[in-house]
């Protein structure tokens, strides 16, 4: 990245830095959308154990990826900032307190998963493949951790071409091997939904293979020599980090989790509101790729900018993005809702399915121009390292009005199950005001002198 001084070449940096991004989503989602396509292939029961226990792993996974995540806005103000050391010793402690998060992580899983299972009556054969799929994935989770700290240094200074180049190079890797263990071919042996939990272990671990491999033999990380000369534990500079990064990472579980508690309570409509519910939600969540990455790159822009002191700067960059990701979201919302139909038809073909799902489709298209609204506003105040009222607006807008308000809308009115989604929209929109008020106020903050 490097200064810029028109707005046009801002659009250009952003765009740059941005399509990466977008790129290295969409293909990390390809993954997930091919395990669940294999593993239908194989059996009914081995697609419900992959989806079990997918849906048990995501909102603690969210939660870890957001912590680490909290690397970011940190090491781009100090790259803004020209403090190259200290960005050395940040990666450094970073490799510590993230094999520890992974231990964590670990031991919560091998304690929960076996206590929780079997309160979910699952039957005997999609609980095995559930189980087994966790344990096998649990191999890779360290040295997964220890990519994303790697990742979030190259992230920081806008390599995110490079980033995207691993991606793309991992994510076929991974289903090729996914396939490999879930239909053994070959004369292999086939390990089923199981199987999708060995590949991503071992894709993992090539991960950070490549990874240590950019990061020490590319310019400019090699010159961080981050894996010489480790220094000792440092508690203090724990705590700076965590600081950024716990806050993150649980306004992540916020938005991870609610959607899978609505889910659970989708149940209580029947099998034909189920599949609906859980077709829109996925169609919702790659239409999500869209804001998520332009968050993602609005974070590493406004943390450089920032660490530069250029306060108007970040302020141009926020806009910019904030202008891109209406746009986006108001033109996926209109293909939508003029394709509801042919969107419908591509998820089932069960008419009564479609029927509701086409409803479904209305409302994900309305919560499509929330995230429009809602992604950047947090991706600017993570480069700030202002992360705790975004906790907290998510804490607000997610269980203190969008889960209640959608139970009363589903239960008093006649909107039913769809009353959960008008629930979940309003309190994304109310989150929104209180983050673009809490923007404002930071952005303020920033334009005093010495600051």
């Amino acid at each position: 990245m490097k200064k810029t001084n028109s707005r046009r070449e801002k659009a250009g940096q952003l765009l740059s830095v941005l399509l990466p991004i977008f790129v290295s989503q969409a293909a990390i989602f390809a993954t997930g959308f091919f395990d669940t396509v294999m593993a239908g292939h194989i059996s009914r029961e081995d697609l419900a154990g992959v989806a079990v226990a997918a849906n048990l792993l995501m909102p603690f996974f969210c939660l870890a990826i957001g912590i680490i995540s909290g690397l970011t806005p940190v090491l781009s103000q100090l790259y803004g900032a020209g403090k190259k050391e200290r960005i050395r010793r940040i990666v450094q402690q970073g490799f510590y307190w993230s094999l520890g998060l992974a231990a964590v992580f670990l031991l919560l899983g091998y304690i929960a998963v076996p206590l929780l299972l079997p309160r979910l009556a699952l039957a005997p054969r999609v609980e095995a493949i559930a189980c087994r799929y966790l344990a096998a994935l649990s191999l890779g989770i360290a040295p997964f951790f220890l990519s994303l700290v790697l990742r979030n240094l190259m992230d920081s200074h806008g390599a995110t071409r490079l980033t995207m180049l691993i991606t793309l190079a991992i994510v076929p890797i991974n289903i090729a091997l996914n396939y490999v263990f879930m239909f053994g071919p070959f004369g292999l042996p086939a390990f089923g939904g199981a199987g999708a939990g060995m590949g991503s272990a071992v894709a993992f671990g090539l991960d950070f293979v490549l990874y240590t491999l950019t990061v020490t033999h590319t310019v400019p990380f090699g010159r961080y020599r981050v894996f010489s000369d480790l220094p000792p534990l440092d508690g203090r500079e724990w705590k700076k980090q965590l600081g950024v990064g716990l806050p993150i990472g649980s306004t992540m579980f916020c938005e991870a989790s609610i959607f899978g508690v609505v889910g659970l309570l989708m149940a209580a409509y029947g099998t034909t509101i189920m599949a609906a519910h859980q077709a829109a939600m996925n169609f919702a969540s790659v239409a999500y790729v869209v804001p998520l990455s332009i968050s993602l790159a609005l974070t590493i822009f406004v943390g450089y900018e920032t660490g530069a002191r250029r306060p108007a700067d970040a302020r141009q960059y926020t806009r910019l993005a904030w202008g891109l990701s209406l746009i986006a979201a108001g033109t996926l919302a209109a293909v939508a809702a003029r394709s509801a139909g042919d969107i419908a038809a591509f998820y089932t073909s069960d008419p009564a399915v479609k029927e509701r799902l086409i409803v479904f489709l209305g409302y994900a298209v309305v919560m499509q121009l929330a995230d429009g609204v809602n992604a950047p506003l947090q991706g600017a105040l993570r480069g700030y390292k202002d992360v705790r009222a975004a906790f907290y607006l998510a804490m607000l807008s997610y269980w203190g009005i969008g889960l209640p308000a959608g139970w009363a809308l589903a239960r008093f009115t006649g909107l039913g199950p769809y009353g959960y989604w008008a629930g979940l929209i309003a309190g994304l929109l109310i989150g929104a005001l209180g983050l673009r008020l809490r923007l404002r106020v930071v952005e303020r903050r920033h334009d005093l002198p010495g600051t």
